[in-house]
């Protein structure tokens, strides 16, 4: 760029024209100006015209200029041409040239020759949207009648001018009209479908666009559209260019592709020493919610570069967005956000004290201190969609602290097998010194229902394999992924020639999560309202397995609270051959016994039990001589002496329990009574074990909480939110399902390990025989 400065002649130059009588003075004028309209219209390759006085009648204002020939020799000519005859075509180039200047605008020699005349002609174009009639409406309302259906295209109109201000008609927009990259007309043309976010990247030769655009052609960008009267209309379509500086930014009119004739600098005829060339071309379409609004409806955003070899390649872009205010939504988000945070805050407490109460402390000791379209897609990359990712990668991290909690809290969790059979037949002879009394009581319906109870750790509502399999099959044969690209296309199998619009995360997500939850709900109604009512209930068939092989099961997830599982027989023994275990039940079907309740004439066999610290003393009394033997590392199933004292932990244990339950212990008795309808939402007990225990009757198999099946919902969620933070990671459902089964069968195989290990030191049964 090269300062026009004030010659150093100019008060001499002044003082002679003012020396000129007015006559002459006027004269002078007007030779000039004919002389610049005459190289302004001219086509030809012509040399400046040098006319002293006339370059006097410019040293009035001073600004950059570009290092060219086009605008040393057409720049003034214009001007006066514009200003003195109005003539339209030099008027029209006068515009260009402050257009073609795309690094600056306010010290521009070109705008500030643009600014003189402004006012004092009719015939200069606008250069930009405002000050206009049509200025407020383009930020504060849509056109009327405007509207887009399914598959709609947007149409658009150009007018077009050449670089020297001639007037090149209309021209209907199509793919390649404004997109520089070459491609299929079916593919240019899917970028003004309605609603499909479309973007077309490439490389060109910088040769290729100068044959293309030898010269440039400016442009005039009009929405076409019928109004409710079903008259035809334009919309204009206002041009921000981005290579100004904010100050300076302003929506034009105009706007060009390639300009390869301002960056000659000798001769016209010679190849240009620069070429500039539109890098980025955005058509943004913003859906207004509300009036007024900041943006107008479409707006072109064009950022250019410039580039002095003419071998080299162009990376060009143009690309479709569709915007809109998300100020409600976020502000609607951040308001459900704190309502439910504070929501769990207030549950977590809840359940922070339920759970003090079931471990039998006072205290907790805390560490630290304190139809038309109105709604559109946030944009690729925003802000927005970053914050979404985040909270649904914080969900996952969440809801997985939550599942491993679970676990722990289930593998960990204290079980004793109480048999309540007999001995029978002729006392067994007395044992050694220090040796337990042998029992007549077979163990094999102890170690059954320990394998049972193993072989359910794990079980669930539905079939994680099926339910995998399900959703990508919905998801990646039948298609339905499609609907998750960014365009109102519901083409579940798109044709090799078709646009595919980029994935939009957000509708991944919701795709994949509306699958997931469709799958996991049909799986869960099956199971409950078919499967356990027709096939099999495995777990109220474990509560008639206790109950026939007359054992009961009592778990503690905590301290002083668990479940408990009456499995007493009715009939006394159960260690009986099948004739007499096919006469009981028979028995039982023609109601000629008692029922198997743990109260008189009751049936309710599964309790929630919260139990005394008196109990629970008693309990790790008994148990005391195991732990320190596991605190020791001697496993307890090795020696002559552990096993003794393995046995006599065990009779102990069984008998102590089963005197309690028989309400044998004044100071350790229980009540067994209903929960009231808070405590069941709630899932808190109002009443304190202090000096008795509580057994609450449980109509709902609350006890498989110690197992998968009670935490089906918790499991389901995790999957879905497993499945999904990969997916956005990778936009691979196939992948994401990989990775989703690899967890599940590694969580299964790690817990099934843990609770074997678990069960057998808790029952204290041989781990050798559970299968």
């Amino acid at each position: 760029m090269k300062k026009i400065s004030k010659w150093k002649t100019w008060p001499m130059a002044q003082q002679a024209v003012k020396s000129v009588p007015k006559g002459r003075h006027q004269m002078l004028w007007e030779t000039c100006a004919y002389a610049a309209m005459k190289l302004s219209c001219s086509r030809r390759v012509a040399v400046p015209v040098h006319l002293p006085t006339c370059n006097i009648l410019f040293q009035s204002q001073t600004g950059s200029l570009p290092d060219s020939i086009w605008y040393e020799t057409h720049l003034q000519a214009s001007y006066l041409a514009c200003l003195t005859y109005s003539n339209q075509t030099a008027c029209q180039l006068l515009t260009n040239m402050v257009v073609l200047s795309v690094n600056i605008l306010v010290g521009s020699e070109a705008y500030i020759l643009y600014k003189e005349i402004k006012s004092s002609t009719n015939f200069l174009p606008k250069l930009f949207y405002v000050d206009t009639n049509i200025a407020a409406s383009l930020w504060q309302t849509a056109p009327r009648g405007l509207s887009f259906k399914k598959d709609s295209q947007i149409a658009l109109k150009v007018v077009k001018y050449d670089a020297r201000g001639n007037f090149l008609g209309w021209e209907d927009v199509r793919g390649g009209t404004l997109q520089l990259c070459p491609d299929t007309q079916i593919l240019l043309d899917a970028a003004f479908k309605f609603g499909s976010s479309y973007i077309q990247s490439c490389k060109i030769q910088i040769s290729d666009l100068l044959i293309r655009f030898p010269e440039p052609v400016l442009y005039e960008l009009f929405l076409l559209f019928n109004d409710s009267q079903g008259q035809q209309k334009v919309w204009p379509i206002p041009i921000r260019n981005l290579n100004l500086d904010k100050n300076d930014i302003r929506e034009f009119r105009r706007f060009f592709l390639v300009d390869g004739l301002t960056g000659r600098r000798s001769s016209l005829s010679n190849p240009p020493d620069s070429v500039t060339y539109a890098k980025d071309i955005v058509l943004r379409t913003y859906l207004p919610t509300q009036n007024p609004t900041s943006e107008p409806l479409f707006l072109l955003t064009v950022q250019y570069a410039q580039v002095q070899d003419l071998h080299a390649e162009a990376q060009v872009t143009f690309a479709m967005h569709y915007e809109m205010n998300y100020f409600a939504h976020k502000r609607d988000t951040d308001i459900a956000l704190g309502v439910l945070g504070s929501l769990a805050v207030f549950v977590a407490m809840l359940e922070t004290s339920s759970w003090r109460r079931r471990s039998g402390l006072e205290f907790i000791d805390v560490v630290g201190q304190q139809s038309t379209v109105e709604v559109t897609l946030p944009p690729a990359g925003g802000k927005i969609e970053t914050d979404f990712i985040v909270y649904v990668a914080c969900a996952f991290g969440l809801k997985a602290l939550e599942l491993i909690h679970i676990l722990i809290v289930q593998v960990t969790a204290s079980i004793f097998l109480i048999d309540w059979e007999k001995p029978k037949g002729r006392p067994l002879p007395k044992p050694a010194a220090n040796n337990t009394t042998p029992s007549s009581v077979s163990i094999w319906r102890t170690y059954f229902i320990a394998n049972e109870w193993n072989e359910i750790q794990t079980k669930r509502k539905i079939n994680p394999i099926l339910q995998l399999f399900a959703v990508l099959l919905l998801l990646e044969v039948i298609g339905l992924k499609n609907i998750a690209r960014r365009d109102l296309n519901l083409n579940l199998h798109p044709g090799p020639d078709v646009n595919l619009a980029p994935w939009s995360p957000i509708l991944r997500y919701g795709i994949a999560v509306s699958m997931w939850l469709a799958v996991g709900l049909v799986q869960v109604l099956f199971c409950v309202g078919f499967c356990e009512r027709f096939v099999e209930d495995k777990i109220q068939q474990f509560v008639d397995l206790c109950s026939v092989s007359n054992v009961s099961v009592l778990v503690l997830l905590h301290r002083c609270y668990g479940y408990y599982i009456h499995g007493r027989s009715v009939h006394g023994q159960a260690d009986i051959g099948m004739e007499s275990m096919y006469l009981n039940l028979k028995k039982e079907e023609d109601n000629l016994c008692a029922m198997r309740g743990l109260e008189p004439n009751m049936d309710v066999q599964t309790f929630e039990v919260l139990i005394s610290n008196k109990v629970r003393q008693q309990y790790d009394r008994i148990l005391s001589p195991l732990n320190e033997a596991a605190r020791g590392n001697r496993s307890i199933h090795e020696g002559s002496a552990t096993l003794q004292q393995n046995l006599k932990a065990y009779y102990t244990m069984n008998k102590f329990l089963s005197s309690f339950l028989e309400h044998a212990y004044k100071d350790m008795d229980y009540v067994v009574k209903e929960k009231l309808f808070l405590e069941r939402i709630l899932d808190f007990e109002f009443q304190r074990s202090d000096d008795r225990s509580f057994f609450y009757n449980d109509d709902r198999t609350l006890f498989s909480n110690v197992l998968y099946y009670g935490h089906e919902l918790v499991l389901l969620l995790f999957d879905i939110l497993l499945f999904s933070v990969v997916d956005l990671g990778t936009q691979d459902f196939v992948l994401a399902t990989i990775i989703t089964y690899l967890v599940q069968k590694i969580l299964e195989s790690v817990r099934k390990t843990i609770s074997r290990r678990n069960l057998a030191a808790k029952t204290l049964v041989d781990e050798r025989f559970l299968i």
